[in-house]
């Protein structure tokens, strides 16, 4: 026969069952905090980084030395106004649904893109929704309306010389002694780096503050900057429409930043400037038979410009494929003004850089 079990025995039953109860429910309730948490810091995360700020890294060194290749940084998108959800899109990836294009607007800022500041925007000629172009990073040395020329690799603008910024960095020809060697480790100690080495000369890339303090080095006999001939093609293989109408990146004849409501008359001469804009940014059916076009069936060279444009370019001159190469950037496609490095990490060493930390960018 079983034995029936005390009073006692089953008040202890009964707590230990009470307790077990009590503690899923405790895990239960901080599960469901922890969720509730996680789900609330998720989206303040996106809103953030949907209408406030962005991360972003520097991959390249087109725009050394003002930002260096590893460096991490905050941009602000209140700046020029934060754009609302342009596609439908799993948020902190580039997983987006094609083919879905959300209406969209831009929410004021509190600036206007100033000449020179540096932006990060949409790679303009990308083949995808704007959103989810590449982003890229480059100084705004001009804006609508600027009349913009290269003579020689010095940017005019608006029949001015632009400002040159210490940071600002060239290929220079440098020519050493008869017999005598330049020392790489010496160059890359001052801050240069050797594009292209000869017997007697070299093409260095570097600040012009580096190319005055080399030019008194004693084995050096010249530094100048090194500029490609008039007629030299650097254009050619490139598939740019853009640059079609110019031979290289140091020379560049005079041209307006197109700004919108700007009336343009099409020639086959001008078309090069153009052509991205009408067909790719501003959407338009174009037909073109010489000098004579039809835009969106109708039988007319004039056109009214849409939207507002702005020419971009890295501060290492001749180390950036930037609109010197590719054309104008749309204002829609800008994302937001870069404010400040908070880390930077030197790939070459292995360490981080301390001295650009928490650096505010110019």
């Amino acid at each position: 026969m079983k034995k029936e079990k005390s009073s006692s025995d089953k008040a202890s039953g009964n707590r230990r069952t009470e307790r077990r109860k009590k503690q899923e429910t405790n895990a239960k309730h901080w599960a469901r905090e922890w969720l509730d948490a996680l789900v609330w810091a998720a989206i303040a995360a996106i809103i953030l980084r949907t209408f406030f700020f962005g991360a972003y890294r520097i991959p390249t060194p087109s725009m050394e030395k003002t930002l260096m290749t590893g460096d991490f940084l905050i941009v602000t998108k209140l700046a020029y106004g934060p754009r609302t959800p342009m596609t439908l899109s799993v948020p902190f990836t580039d997983i987006y649904t094609p083919g879905v294009n959300l209406p969209w607007f831009r929410i004021p800022g509190y600036s206007e893109i100033k000449r020179d500041d540096i932006v990060v925007f949409n790679y303009p000629i990308d083949v995808a929704p704007v959103s989810v172009k590449t982003n890229y990073i480059k100084r705004a040395v001009g804006i609508p309306g600027d009349v913009l020329s290269i003579d020689a690799k010095t940017l005019y603008v608006n029949g001015e010389e632009s400002g040159q910024f210490e940071t600002l960095m060239y290929n220079y020809r440098v020519n050493v002694r008869e017999r005598i060697r330049l020392s790489p480790a010496k160059v890359r100690e001052a801050g240069g780096a050797i594009v292209q080495s000869g017997t007697n000369s070299h093409i260095i890339n570097m600040t012009r503050e580096i190319a005055n303090e080399m030019s008194s080095w004693g084995e050096i006999v010249s530094v100048e900057k090194f500029v490609l001939p008039e007629d030299y093609d650097g254009f050619g293989r490139r598939g740019f429409n853009f640059s079609r109408g110019f031979t290289n990146h140091d020379h560049l004849t005079e041209f307006q930043i197109p700004y919108s409501g700007m009336e343009i008359e099409l020639t086959a001469e001008n078309w090069h400037l153009y052509q991205d804009i009408l067909e790719r940014y501003e959407r338009n059916s174009i037909q073109r038979n010489g000098d004579n076009f039809m835009i969106n069936g109708e039988e007319t060279n004039r056109y009214t410009i849409q939207k507002d444009y702005y020419f971009m370019m890295g501060d290492n001159r001749d180390d950036s494929e930037d609109s010197r190469f590719w054309g104008f950037v749309p204002d829609d496609h800008v994302i937001g003004k870069a404010g400040i490095i908070y880390f930077s990490w030197d790939g070459e060493n292995w360490m981080p850089r301390f001295n650009r930390i928490l650096n505010l960018i110019h």
